[in-house]
């Protein structure tokens, strides 16, 4: 099974900023226990701070892969072109958050993302990840 991780902007930083809210692991660590505890997983990651970046790469995956897990970052607030892009392909599509978001400022409550996704992973941390690989690999 290949799953895609997409990270939006500033999720380069895990690790190190706002530590309180994202905690203190980098996310290529955290990518690489995911890789070693889900062999069966064909897990890649990509991240990028640009919103076309992040269109392509949904566009070159969305019909050959079996699922990609989104954490768009400030993206899932503001991006009507990555809803679009994820509503225009095949593969199914699950968003993620490592903060619980409704918990946070208001205007992230609400994502142009959710509605054409397949389910929503919010406030467990790093591990929302794994809970979105899981539910690929059980469904």
């Amino acid at each position: 099974m290949a799953l895609l991780i997409i990270n939006g902007p500033n999720l380069n930083l895990l690790g190190k900023r706002e530590k309180n809210i994202y905690g203190d692991q980098s996310f290529e660590d955290y990518f690489s226990e995911l890789k070693k505890n889900y062999p069966q997983a064909n897990l890649s990651y990509f991240q990028s701070n640009s919103e076309s970046e992040i269109i392509d790469k949904i566009h070159e995956v969305g019909f050959d892969i079996n699922g990609i897990i989104i954490n768009a970052g400030a993206f899932t607030h503001t991006s009507v072109a990555i809803r679009d892009a994820i509503a225009g392909i095949t593969s199914p599509v699950v968003e993620v958050h490592i903060s619980n978001v409704h918990a946070r400022e208001e205007f992230r409550h609400t994502s142009y993302l959710s509605a054409v996704c397949k389910g929503v992973i919010a406030g467990f941390g790093l591990d929302s990840y794994r809970l979105a690989v899981e539910h690929f690999l059980n469904n």
